[in-house]
């Protein structure tokens, strides 16, 4: 459950953002943005613990140690791409059962893994394309250190992860953007 948390308020930069300063908070802090409409999860979130309608989670992602320090990546040409839902890949559906299977894939000759949209959204399953925290991976499939951790051992096997991502709309649940500003939408179409 969410920590209490410090009140900031934010001021206008003058260039149509708005910052604030908070010193005493640090990674597991949980915190939300308080606007005259109501509380709301931040936009640019990390990690929301408590999914798309709860607070926020400070994630320092200095804190994970990466063993990939030695990955130079892959050639585009000649990749035999493996699609994959993180949700439905195993029967526990997170990242550190889908970890475990790596080996199998690399044998099997697999050399890319595209992972699914993997924006946190409402509900327990999707298909990843009803993202709302287009920069929180779901809490559905485990913290943000695992998916890292995941990545890391895709790459000691040789394995390229790259990501399907859908930025062109957003889940209808959970997607507070006009919250914060109209501008974020348009009814302009071609």
């Amino acid at each position: 459950m969410a920590q209490p948390g410090l009140q900031c308020q934010l001021r206008p930069e003058g260039n149509g953002y708005f910052s604030a300063a908070a010193r005493e908070p640090g990674a597991g802090w949980y915190y939300q943005f308080v606007l005259s409409s109501g509380n709301y999860p931040d936009p640019a979130s990390r990690f929301q613990p408590e999914g798309p309608h709860g607070p926020s989670q400070i994630i320092d992602p200095t804190e994970y140690s990466w063993a990939d320090a030695g990955w130079k990546g892959i050639a585009l040409a000649g990749q035999v791409i493996y699609e994959m839902h993180i949700g439905t890949f195993t029967s526990a559906g997170t990242w550190e059962a889908a970890e475990k299977e790596l080996p199998q894939l690399a044998r099997l000759g697999v050399t890319l893994l595209e992972v699914m949209p993997v924006a946190d959204f409402v509900g327990r399953y999707g298909w990843g394309y009803d993202g709302v925290d287009l920069f929180a991976p779901t809490r559905l499939y485990g913290r943000p250190d695992e998916f890292r951790a995941f990545v890391d051992r895709a790459h000691s096997l040789g394995l390229g992860v790259i990501l399907d991502v859908v930025y062109n709309h957003l889940g209808p649940d959970g997607n507070f953007l006009h919250q914060f500003s109209e501008d974020y939408f348009t009814e302009w179409s071609r």
